[in-house]
């Protein structure tokens, strides 16, 4: 079998994480920064096989788009010209953040350690996937 990926995009930045081959367990990758997310899926699409990747839909509580969902769909465009065999699924990312804070809270990281945004949106990006294999 091959990989799921999944990404929390950003503006800035955009977590990521990936499961194991039989799409069990969900693991924290990287984060990268958002200007160079297609060269480096260019990158690992060369040297792992991934089915599937799962891009964030972030909501406000009333259901409506958030504002990065503008970009969110630029990138989608130039992802379907870059990789058009590697389909994507889009999941609800509600609340994700604010987990992955909590997460950080529970696994005892230190004060400091939880304000690494990077480490928050690769978590956020583990969770989306776990999520999805939970419901799979």
């Amino acid at each position: 079998m091959a990989r799921i990926l999944a990404l929390d995009y950003g503006t800035k930045r955009t977590g990521i994480a990936v499961t194991d081959e039989l799409q069990i367990i969900a693991s924290g990758l990287t984060t990268v920064p958002t200007p160079d997310l297609i060269g480096f899926l260019k990158e690992y699409f060369t040297s792992e096989k991934v089915t599937l990747v799962l891009v964030g839909e972030p909501k406000q509580r009333d259901g409506s788009h958030s504002q990065v969902e503008e970009h969110i769909q630029k990138f989608l465009e130039t992802y379907a010209l870059e990789f058009p065999n590697i389909p994507v699924e889009r999941v609800d990312e509600r609340f994700t953040s604010k987990m992955a804070f909590q997460t950080m809270i529970d696994s005892g990281l230190k004060k400091q350690q939880r304000q690494n945004k990077a480490l928050i949106d690769e978590i956020s990006a583990t969770i989306i996937l776990q999520d999805y294999l939970n419901r799979k």
